[in-house]
């Protein structure tokens, strides 16, 4: 699955195109609403974010002319809340709208609404396994062997990356961009405090773990 991000932030840029990217999809990404005109014509776009506010072109000219000649979900992004301005937004042709700053949770959630409302959505097996550790990824359930294991919101999300991406080490800095999202100012010691509460969890021997291990210096990896 393809989709089009095109907003004149470049960090915001990154990081949805990071968290898309680790989900599986492919992602083509442009800075002004003249280039997500442009870009939108390639037939193989399957869904656009868009920013409201952007050089050249602001967003809504660029959805009301994607919307001649293309139906693909669009989603709208804005720091402004008015509802006139949702309004707005819709009546250029977009599915749906985000306010900044916004949840990365959200966004992603979102897509894949929009997604399974076109039928364009990623075939993904719903179980993810890795050694004695399985995730069920519709119903967000978390197992060690065969039993149940609880789960907080971001701890699942954390451990589906690294499950999703098994050998890839990644910095508690990419680590708190993909689960936390862009907007999250936080002590970066939270990553190591959430690894900790998952390998009590999830790992036979928490002080000596199998599966979710760290590279001293680097970050985090999953290991089958």
């Amino acid at each position: 699955m393809k989709i089009l991000v095109v907003d004149d932030e470049a960090v915001l840029v990154k990081g949805i195109k990071f968290n898309l990217c680790n989900d599986g999809y492919d992602v083509v990404t442009g800075s002004n609403g003249r280039e997500a005109v442009e870009l939108a014509a390639d037939p193989s776009v399957d869904l656009i974010i868009l920013d409201l506010m952007m050089p050249e072109m602001d967003g809504l000219m660029a959805c009301a002319k994607i919307r001649t000649f293309s139906d693909v979900p669009i989603l709208m992004l804005t720091a402004k809340a008015e509802d006139m301005d949702k309004l707005i937004g819709f009546d250029h042709g977009a599915d749906d709208y985000m306010t900044k700053p916004f949840n990365i949770l959200e966004l992603k959630a979102r897509v894949r609404a929009l997604l399974r409302r076109a039928k364009r959505g990623p075939e993904q097996a719903a179980w993810l396994t890795g050694g004695s550790i399985r995730l069920n990824t519709q119903s967000r359930t978390a197992f060690r062997g065969n039993t149940q294991v609880d789960l907080t919101l971001k701890e699942f999300d954390l451990v589906e990356l690294l499950l999703r991406n098994p050998e890839r080490v990644y910095s508690r800095e990419a680590l708190l961009d993909a689960i936390w999202g862009y907007e999250y100012r936080s002590d970066i010691r939270t990553v190591d405090v959430h690894i900790r509460r998952i390998r009590e969890k999830l790992e036979k021997n928490p002080a000596a773990p199998q599966h979710i291990l760290t590279k001293w210096g680097v970050g985090y990896y999953f290991k089958a």
